[in-house]
């Protein structure tokens, strides 16, 4: 397994008839969780990926399991909870700029996730483990299994990433900060936006967003910049890496995941630095295009062909 990721996907409901819920009369319905963005990136991309989580013994759960399955991605380690539902949320898109989420997945299967729930073999046969912040926000059960899933990886050499993936509605800002830089500090590589260094730093500048990262314990840390693009770090090496521009954003939500996919397949390929960073802000920029948190996830040729139509020199297969 190249990737094995852990946490919640629900089913994603978003506004048909009025971009408002309250004057909405029909919705549509898809799939969303940051790490199956992920690891659907990467299946796309030509990568074996891996789901760790929990789903409601409901048609939702079912349906999840089918479509996600139907991606590529291994869904073996993923539990069905007879007594909790599958969580949901519900997405109004009322411009580019403005996207209005609303969850309800208190008590869902998902935030059921207990450290027993864990096959450390599973783990142990991956190249890299990919976490975020949400897990750990949504129980204590869920926190503690992030943790287990983190120390199985660094007993077996396995490659921590982290995606902060700060949801404020989640927890409190304390606790918020404390537990995502506690998670930063075990990760091997961290992928956090500005916003989110800014949250738990206190600072906006990038050089020293990145050079506090790295001190808090992390080896490499990719700082994403938005449409700017991104800032990597290591001890040795910064750099900044330009996005790339896209026609018109239509829906934000997912980039962040795409980026991190797209991060990964370039390590994965062999990509120096900051050629996996280019990559990861072409799979990022072309998400944005499409409505839906993954469904503009690109195959390997569709982002070569959008790499290579762009101005931004170094293009990469």
């Amino acid at each position: 397994m190249d990737v094995v990721t852990i946490g919640e996907t629900m089913v994603l409901f978003t506004p048909q008839s009025s971009p408002l819920m309250r004057y909405a009369e029909t919705f549509s319905k898809h799939f969303g969780g940051a790490e199956t963005n992920v690891a659907i990136g990467l299946t796309r991309l030509g990568h074996q990926a891996g789901w760790i989580s929990k789903v409601g013994n409901d048609e939702f759960g079912r349906a999840m399991l089918a479509f996600i399955r139907g991606e590529g991605v291994d869904i073996s380690q993923v539990k069905v909870d007879a007594d909790a539902p599958t969580g949901m949320y519900f997405k109004e898109i009322r411009s580019s700029n403005q996207v209005r989420v609303q969850y309800y997945r208190k008590g869902s299967a998902a935030s059921m996730l207990d450290p027993l729930d864990l096959d450390e073999k599973y783990i142990a046969n991956a190249k890299y483990l990919h976490v975020t912040g949400i897990t750990p926000a949504l129980s204590e059960s869920c926190y503690q299994t992030v943790l287990k899933a983190i120390s199985i990886a660094k007993k077996n050499g396995v490659k921590v990433v982290f995606d902060p993936n700060l949801r404020r509605k989640l927890w409190s800002e304390d606790q918020a900060r404390k537990v995502l830089l506690e998670i930063a500090s075990l990760s091997d590589i961290v992928l956090p936006g500005k916003d989110e260094g800014f949250f738990l730093f206190g600072v906006e500048d990038p050089e020293t967003l990145g050079e506090l990262f790295l001190q808090n314990g992390s080896s490499v840390v990719v700082l994403k910049l938005g449409a700017e693009g991104a800032f990597y770090f290591t001890q040795s090496e910064r750099k900044m890496i330009p996005g790339y521009p896209v026609d018109k954003v239509v829906d934000p939500v997912g980039a962040g995941d795409a980026f991190a996919a797209g991060f990964l397949s370039g390590l994965l390929n062999g990509l120096q630095l900051d050629k996996a960073v280019d990559k990861a802000n072409g799979v990022g920029a072309m998400v944005t295009m499409i409505p839906g948190d993954f469904e503009g996830l690109p195959d390997s040729e569709e982002l070569y062909a959008f790499m290579q139509a762009s101005d931004t020199e170094d293009v990469i297969r």
